[in-house]
């Protein structure tokens, strides 16, 4: 580490340059080349997956994108029915239909189309299928669509009509945008409080937006080659400006420090980047670990949300450790603020901060009542997480949109007009290769009716050549209601076995509710072998970095507090919807299937960055002095305020990202904000180090036989000059030898 800081002080314009040119190239890639994401999050092999292939062959077409338009008349005896509705709303389908992205209009007004009135006669919808596939509808086709409609319903009095769909784009880029600007706003502020320099306050920012930007632009390319969800940009941006501003702050801290003492702008950069830059790789390490973790998953689209967030989090390492130091070689001693640097001139060399100021008090008062404070702590987060015992995944449809959005006027006007079940209906579908499986399905929407939670069936609706038929059941629920998930488990397991009989006939039921419901099933099942993996990997890396069976087990219980107690946050906000309507998120919904799995990753990752910064420096003092009270207490002093400083960066930047519009990256915000500000805040400097005073040196203890086979790892570099203590009786035998230590 030591040589490449050397080198990228020498050679920093070359590094700018370098890093210049990785960005600039990627965004003429991605210019050129374009993106290429996808909404669908379905796994394949699943019962509603067999149901929609059998569409897609039996119908071809049925994959095609389409939105949909309502309009409503709340007065007069005639309704959608009235002359002049039908006439201005008639005219509006015809141009709508005659548009280039057009492929079909189904309406209410032929002879098609009398179910698409509703029966008090009041609102009226129609069905646009684009020439698109699914999720690659144009905004500005959406938009047209839109205007269309609208201009129609101006035209006459009372008229009410909405296009599902049609704000969402642009919305969600301007919101994106804002949350971005008011992260790195936050940052910035917290930044200039900690550092007191406009010249510090920019380099962390500067190194987290070139890594980022440059890391959002390469995602872009990556969809070309692997599946990749379309919140996978967002989530990158999210963890890397987070990450990112954070091992910079890291690094620069420490710089300070070395100038304080007396060092040099190149050795306090070289110093700096040989040290906290260690801790900066094995931190960034184990956050790709933690995320590359989702492989064992076996899910298209989480390995590319997988890779994509690791391409940030490794971007953001390495510029950390070649871009920073270089730009702190080019701003000298502007480093420190003004004051700071004529009082450095006054008075000379600083003595090692740490000894004096909060944290220290701090230190020393969770010294003398560990029992009380560590036992509060673990009240705190045991309540907070009470909520994830009534956790449910499903489908988070437009239902739980923002109130005023045009998707959820389209969800409630057709929730109003036809029940809730419309806005999610049921798909049969089943193989007919013969005419007594043909027979049997024409028979089975008579079989259906009067089943418990059914509103309508209809169809069945047959294809070409009569291979594939499909019947659809309109629940009385809406789709992410509980009932309604109920409703698809009792049909396949009850009711469709039962009206089959003996007839050679294969029912799938599919529909957006189904395949949710298979996608939480598919998780939930794959969950503990993610949580194991995620665990042991972590747990692994800290036994070899901190030679000690307590220091990997503490952590893994904390990680796992932290997570539950954040889950526990975003069930409150988003399941029971404490919050969620004044904060723009929505009405109250379950909780997407994939968000824990994405969730535990990151949080584990981040989690683990804590506790590398405060236990390495408490393992430094044991290896010192063998002391352990006295190895906690400055380690929870010394690094305390930089904990502190790190994870308010961090939650002002996951935060901000609620700003963002849309709800997945919200959860992600909300989820990742609060398990932050616990895990730094009452973790961290409270319930960790009230534990290790309770264990004493069994925080430290490692078996001799494991100690023998395991390899030498080291995050602070060895000083030569420091000699280790050999406490009793608690002494680690092979470690009272000194031996080369291989850097990270």
């Amino acid at each position: 580490m030591a040589a490449l800081a050397r080198w990228c002080l020498r050679r920093r314009l070359v590094v700018v340059a370098l890093w210049l040119v990785a960005l600039l190239g990627t965004g003429a890639a991605a210019a050129v080349a374009g993106t290429s994401y996808t909404g669908d999050y379905g796994i394949s092999g699943t019962e509603s997956a067999h149901a929609q292939e059998l569409m897609r062959q039996g119908f071809p077409g049925s994959d095609r994108d389409d939105t949909t338009v309502v309009w409503k008349r709340g007065h007069g005896p005639e309704g959608v029915r009235d002359r002049t509705v039908e006439q201005r709303m008639g005219e509006a389908l015809d141009d709508i239909a005659a548009q280039p992205a057009v492929d079909e209009v189904t309406g209410p007004y032929d002879s098609r189309g009398p179910a698409r009135i509703s029966p008090d006669g009041h609102t009226a919808y129609a069905t646009v299928h684009f020439t698109r596939p699914a999720g690659d509808v144009a905004e500005d086709d959406l938009r047209r669509v839109a205007d269309t409609a609208q201009a129609a319903a101006d035209a006459v009095p009372g008229l009410r009509v909405a296009v599902d769909g049609a704000d969402v784009p642009e919305a969600e880029s301007s919101s994106s945008r804002l949350s971005e600007a008011v992260g790195v706003a936050a940052a910035a502020v917290v930044l200039f409080l900690v550092f007191g320099s406009l010249a510090a306050t920019l380099l962390p920012l500067v190194t987290a937006v070139v890594a980022v930007g440059t890391a959002c632009l390469a995602t872009g390319l990556l969809g070309h080659v692997m599946t990749l969800a379309d919140f996978a940009p967002m989530l990158g941006t999210l963890i890397g400006l987070g990450v990112g501003i954070d091992y910079a702050l890291f690094i620069v801290t420490r710089h300070r420090r070395g100038l304080r003492r007396g060092l040099g702008v190149e050795e306090a950069a070289r110093e700096a980047v040989s040290s906290a830059g260690r801790a900066v790789v094995f931190a960034g390490a184990t956050v790709c670990i933690a995320l590359l973790g989702m492989l064992v998953l076996r899910l298209d689209f989480l390995v590319g949300v997988a890779v994509s967030a690791s391409l940030t989090v490794i971007l953001a390492v390495l510029a950390s450790v070649t871009l920073l130091p270089a730009l702190l070689g080019a701003i000298g001693l502007r480093v420190l603020g003004r004051r700071e640097r004529k009082r450095f001139a006054r008075t000379g060399p600083a003595a090692e901060e740490g000894t004096a100021g909060p944290t220290a008090r701090w230190s020393r008062f969770v010294e003398r009542r560990p029992r009380v404070l560590g036992a509060l702590a673990a009240v705190v987060m045991v309540v907070l997480a009470l909520p994830v015992l009534g956790l449910r995944l499903g489908t988070s449809d437009d239902g739980t949109a923002p109130a005023g959005s045009q998707s959820r006027q389209v969800y409630d006007l057709m929730a109003d007009g036809f029940g809730p079940g419309v806005n999610g209906p049921l798909t049969l579908v089943a193989e007919t290769d013969d005419p007594r499986s043909r027979a049997a399905l024409h028979d089975l929407p008579a079989e259906l009716r009067g089943t418990e939670g059914v509103a309508e069936v209809s169809g069945p609706v047959m294809s070409r050549d009569g291979s594939v038929g499909a019947v659809t059941v309109r629940p009385d629920s809406a789709p992410q209601d509980a009932a309604t998930s109920r409703l698809v488990e009792r049909l396949r397991a009850d009711v469709l076995p039962e009206a089959v009989g003996d007839a050679p006939l294969t029912v799938h039921v599919g529909g957006t509710t189904a395949a949710y419901d298979d996608f939480a099933d598919t998780i939930l099942g794959k969950l503990p072998l993610f949580l194991g993996t995620v665990v042991a990997l972590g747990s692994a890396l800290l036994l070899l970095a901190f030679r000690s069976i307590g220091i990997p087990a503490k952590a893994a219980l904390m990680n796992v507090l932290a997570v539950s107690a954040s889950f526990g946050v975003v069930v409150a906000v988003f399941q029971w919807g404490w919050g969620s309507e004044p904060l723009g998120l929505g009405g109250a919904g379950p909780i997407e299937p994939f968000l824990p799995v994405i969730m535990i990753a990151v949080l584990f990752g981040l989690s683990m960055d804590y506790q590398v910064f405060l236990v390495s420096r408490m393992f430094e003092e044991w290896r010192s002095t063998g002391d352990n009270q006295r190895a906690v207490r400055v380690g929870l002093a010394e690094t305390g305020r930089v904990i502190n400083s790190a994870a308010a960066i961090m939650i002002a930047v996951f935060g901000a990202f609620v700003l963002s519009g849309d709800r997945i990256i919200a959860m992600f915000g909300i989820g990742l904000a609060t398990a932050v500000a616990l895990d730094a805040y009452v973790l961290r400097t409270l319930l960790v180090p009230a534990l290790m005073h309770l264990l004493g040196g069994a925080n430290w203890w490692l078996p001799g036989w494991l100690g023998r086979f395991l390899p030498r790892l080291t995050i602070e570099p060895p000083e030569p000059d420091r000699l280790p203590a050999q406490p009793e009786p608690l002494a680690i035998p092979h470690q009272r030898e000194r031996e080369p230590v291989a850097p990270v």
